[in-house]
């Protein structure tokens, strides 16, 4: 079976506390993207593999995800062996979710072929043990994400006719990091308001990522990037989760921008 998981942007990211568990809360809109990796299994003679091509993935010495959700399943319920490899087009820590996607897109093709008829809500809670990012790629469609990220609310904003520029610039910035710089805040503005009644000419002003004002300073190439976003047409630009990659929306096709060109560079012709 062949499937193809896609990255999500973060339309704003408010940090609103740090709990008692270490971890912290937030309030971020999460929007599907139609960068999308490519993912396969078919039977297995022998004993499950995986394997990869593509974009490099780094090893933190533990299984993919990929295999990972396999094997969660794989406990439950009587899933044969397989040969499963993953063509990875979205940057790895970038702030797009690919990992969590290709998760989440593994336990739905599971479910399917193999017919174990599990529902979004089962889905979920299994994609939850895997990633707070990965329960929303289940149903893929825009949600507000709160306490650790793993509770999602529909949210009906729509950038459908709108055109993206992605682009990530290969750095990496570890969670920890990005989290050690910020300081949790009620915040000035409801994310749900923003993004379902205000004009999207607004939101430069009102929807913010917390994340960008630490780490803007710390990497200075990620708000030239985002300035050159505004610079080439943006009506709205920001960092995608805590980075590295930064994204513009526009209302006409976008350009290719030169300055960053020899950077991963993605352009949709519609959202």
């Amino acid at each position: 079976m062949l499937i193809f998981p896609n990255a999500k942007i973060n339309l704003g990211l408010q940090i609103t506390e740090k709990l008692s568990n270490g971890y912290h809360a937030i309030n971020s809109c999460l929007y599907p993207i139609p960068l999308k990796d490519a993912l396969e299994f078919v039977p297995a003679k022998k004993k499950t593999a995986f394997n990869s091509s593509g974009s490099s993935i780094p090893s933190d010495g533990k299984d993919n995800l990929v295999l990972r959700a396999y094997k969660l399943l794989k406990k439950d319920f009587q899933l044969p062996e397989l040969n499963i490899h993953l063509h990875k087009n979205i940057p790895t820590g970038a702030g797009l979710g690919g990992g969590s996607s290709d998760a989440a897109f593994m336990l739905k093709a599971l479910s399917d072929y193999y017919q174990l008829f599990l529902d979004d809500s089962f889905l979920e809670s299994y994609a939850a043990q895997l990633g707070s990012d990965c329960p929303f790629f289940i149903q893929n469609k825009p949600a507000i994400a709160s306490g650790t990220g793993t509770e999602l609310e529909p949210c009906n904003v729509n950038l459908s006719g709108y055109h993206l520029v992605l682009i990530h610039p290969g750095l990496h910035i570890s969670t920890k990091e990005a989290y050690a710089g910020t300081t949790p805040k009620e915040p000035e503005h409801q994310l749900k308001e923003i993004l379902e009644k205000a004009d999207i000419s607004t939101w430069r002003e009102t929807l913010v990522n917390d994340f960008e004002e630490s780490i803007f300073k710390k990497q200075p190439i990620l708000a030239e990037i985002k300035a050159e976003l505004y610079n080439h047409g943006a009506i709205y630009a920001a960092m995608s989760g805590s980075g590295s990659s930064l994204f513009g929306i526009y209302k006409e096709q976008p350009p290719i921008i030169k300055a960053f060109s020899e950077k991963f560079f993605y352009r949709t012709m519609s959202l």
